[in-house]
């Protein structure tokens, strides 16, 4: 069993709301950054939010869901939470959690190859 663990994908319909959770069993996780990626078949994958655990400001959200998608944390049970509302059939593909260890002077990186742990994924599917 790896590191990360993410559940709660599954399909809704457009328009709806998702929340998919990501826990983190590493007794890093006080000070560590935490992305949401996603991948839909044959694009690129993408990187929708993070957050630096260590801090409680609001965590960093891409254009192309903001407003739509916020994360929110339980520090207590270690685990993230992406939660997703006016879902739209594009939202469509799986959804991976990723993580590094950050000290508390870390700028968490956009790129995916910063990350070094990965969960094995969760698949939202958005229908029109």
């Amino acid at each position: 069993q790896g590191q990360l663990m993410e559940s709660g994908g599954g399909s809704v319909q457009a328009g709806g709301s998702l929340r998919i959770s990501c826990t983190d069993s590493a007794n890093t996780y006080a000070d560590e950054c935490i992305a949401w990626f996603r991948q839909a078949p044959g694009k690129e994958r993408e990187r929708v939010a993070h957050v630096h655990t260590h801090y409680r400001i609001p965590p960093y959200v891409a254009d192309s869901v903001k407003g739509r998608f916020t994360l929110s944390r339980d520090d207590a049970a270690k685990t993230v939470h992406l939660e997703m509302s006016s879902l739209k059939p594009e939202d469509t593909a799986m959804y991976y959690c990723a993580s590094r260890s950050a000290t508390v002077f870390t700028r968490c990186h956009t790129s995916d190859s910063y990350y070094t742990n990965w969960g094995q994924g969760t698949q939202v599917t958005v229908s029109s």
